[in-house]
């Protein structure tokens, strides 16, 4: 049998195969999981499945086995489907010519960009910063440094310069790669401008490479600055991928955290890959000859997993898209569905809100008929766009997969199986197998009736958890560890009904999901009060009709009149953008005299949630507060957010 096809046997293709495989996966996890992992090319197999303490917390799986993750994403393509479309790149700009790389073409790529590295003193453990737009030298700078063993750090392109040196620095990155600048709809932006920037604060880097991709002119730093097209031109197409230790790490990703500084969450080399291939496959019933499209930016986590890695790794045909689903029109994403026969299509619950709120007409001049499966991603899809995105884009003929992860996973958790499980709206539904999640009640107890609302939990573990929190063992302890003994705490609240299947009801620490994107409270607060104006700050989500989740900010000053508070508030957002990067702008500021706090001095953020999203008559009991007016007086100033 061929190789590739060896992938066709760990396919789920009914409900109750997905039975069998659950229960299996539940009592006999290690025997489940090695026979996943047989369908992977390796150097030398493990020696042992699983060993985990979640009291340290540790977990390793397939130790002692040899990979490198390249050679399963492109090597073993080559023989059979070498020939077959890898990457279709859609531009920004819809006149622009399309690209498309077959696996052996992505292959020499990948190879040539890997000499490169090593050419530039790229081994082995050493950290690469990533910061570029989505293009197909994205994904080949990310497979260049697997290939070499290098740990890959991709940094979204929207992030400001003060983002980006924060990130390099604390995982000390040996070399940053970048473009000259990136479009976006209408906007150029300036990214060797604003790496140049950061890298006045990041002594580790020793050499750039910058793409040209707009052409625009850019500032050239002599002995460390190099064009990739140069140092390309001239490369061996052939690199012998390093071998790697199943638990070498593959990548750090940050993510956002209730605290100020960004966690830069470490995955490994094979149980990552395993995972990902796994639940691609599965979730996505993915066939041959179907194009699938996620749209995400590889600077998030579900780039990595389902743009990269896993449909890679499955042998698919995987679309990256450069622009924004509202440029030139808000049909775009409808557009590119019909130019390239999109089957599967896999976006954020902000997308489709954002795009049900133009006419209709904009999707129907549009051939969708090739589509076969919708997903979601991100955050909690509500009830209107779930049956909008069903009904117009589906047809109500395709499966909708409400996909429930997070950065730490690595992949998709509980999720229907695309036209193999039953999908319910608004809920993920099932867990994957191997996945045992439970519900806790506040006390740490478990919920074991039918059905039941708390505190979800993980209980096991899967093979593509986050090993640590680069350079912070002891905090990756403290946040998903500590708050139930011998669980993975997610931080999310949910709720399962009497079939057993899971709704996510939403965050239960001080991390907002905004248009799908993790966002920490506290360094937003902390970009807030970087201003001279500013004493004090708290900052909360509120439901909010397009993205989901908004940001509410309550803010002190120290003069407090109407005109100064309007040109203050364009400041602070300013300020915030700079700080950390659009994505993270208040959608609303408040400015009032006080905030609620408890005679300890701790903000009551349950007070400020539930005003910002316009609850005042239910805040609870107030009069433990040390200044329970102060209530009264922000709910009497509060901005209309309906």
């Amino acid at each position: 049998m061929k190789r590739e096809r060896k992938l066709d046997k760990m396919v789920i293709t009914s409900e109750a195969q997905y039975k069998e495989a659950y229960k299996k996966s539940v009592e006999d996890p290690q025997a489940f999981w090695a026979g996943i992992a047989e369908n992977f090319q390796w150097h030398k197999k493990w020696d042992r499945v699983l060993s985990y303490d979640w009291s340290v917390p540790e977990t390793k799986w397939f130790e002692g086995g040899k990979l490198n993750i390249t050679e399963n994403c492109l090597d073993r393509h080559l023989k059979e489907r070498g020939q077959q479309t890898a990457i279709i790149w859609e531009p920004n700009d819809p006149g622009d010519d399309v690209r498309k790389i077959t696996y052996a073409e992505l292959h020499e790529y990948v190879c040539r960009f890997a000499n490169v590295l090593k050419d530039n003193g790229i081994g082995k453990g050493d950290r690469v910063c990533i910061y570029m737009p989505m293009l197909i030298e994205l994904t080949v700078a990310v497979l260049a440094c697997a290939r070499v063993g290098a740990i890959h750090s991709v940094v979204f392109a929207g992030f400001s310069a003060r983002s980006l040196a924060t990130r390099i620095n604390d995982s000390q990155c040996k070399m940053l790669i970048t473009a000259d600048g990136g479009f976006r709809g209408t906007k150029n932006i300036p990214l060797k401008e604003i790496a140049d920037e950061a890298l006045d604060h990041c002594p580790s880097v020793e050499n750039v490479i910058i793409y040209k991709n707009t052409g625009q002119s850019i500032e050239w730093v002599s002995e460390r600055d190099h064009w990739w097209h140069l140092e390309t031109r001239n490369a061996s197409p052939e690199f012998t991928a390093e071998v790697m230790d199943a638990e070498d790490p593959l990548f750090i990703l940050y993510t956002s955290g209730s605290t100020g500084n960004p966690k830069g969450m470490v995955h490994s080399c094979a149980g990552y890959m395993v995972y990902t291939t796994y639940t691609f496959k599965n979730v996505f019933q993915y066939k041959d000859g179907d194009i699938y499209w996620c749209t995400a930016d590889i600077g998030w986590i579900t780039g990595h997993s389902y743009i990269i890695y896993g449909p890679l790794a499955a042998g698919a045909t995987t679309l990256m898209f450069e622009g924004i689903p509202s440029y030139p029109d808000n049909g775009r994403f409808w557009e590119v569905c019909a130019k390239h026969k999109v089957t599967h299509f896999y976006t954020a619950p902000t997308a489709i809100r954002a795009l049900e709120k133009h006419p209709v007409s904009l999707v129907e001049k549009h051939d969708l008929s090739g589509l076969k499966v919708l997903g979601s991603v991100g955050e909690p899809i509500n009830r209107e766009a779930w049956m909008w995105y069903s009904k117009h884009i589906g047809k109500d003929k395709c499966p909708v997969v409400d996909t429930w992860w997070q950065t730490e996973t690595g992949g998709i958790l509980i999720s229907s199986l695309a036209g193999v499980t039953r999908q319910k709206a608004t809920f993920a539904t099932l867990p994957m197998p191997g996945i045992q999640a439970i519900l806790l009640d506040n006390e740490g107890k478990e919920l074991k009736s039918d059905t039941a609302e708390g505190t979800l939990a993980i209980k096991y573990p899967w093979p593509s958890i986050a090993r640590t929190i680069y350079g912070d063992h002891d905090r990756y302890k403290k946040v998903y560890f500590s708050a139930f003994k011998d669980h993975y705490f997610p931080g999310d609240g949910a709720l399962k009904d009497e079939e057993g299947n899971y709704r996510i009801t939403g965050r239960v620490d001080d991390v907002v999901i905004v248009s799908g994107h993790n966002l920490g409270t506290a360094p937003i607060e902390n970009a807030i009060n970087e201003h001279e104006m500013v004493v004090e700050s708290a900052v909360v989500g509120y439901p909010h009709p397009i993205k989901g989740n908004a940001l509410y900010a309550y803010v002190i000053t120290y003069s407090n009149t109407e005109e100064a508070n309007q040109k203050l508030e364009d400041e602070i957002k300013g300020l915030v953008a700079r700080t950390i990067g659009a994505i993270a702008k208040p959608e609303e500021i408040q400015f009032v005299p006080g905030l609620p706090k408890t005679r300890s001095g701790k903000i009551m953020r349950r007070i400020l949630r539930k005003v910002a999203s316009g609850e005042c008559e239910n805040l609870g009991d107030t009069s433990t507060l040390l200044n329970p007016d102060i209530v009264n007086e922000i709910i009497s100033g509060k901005v209309n957010t309906n």
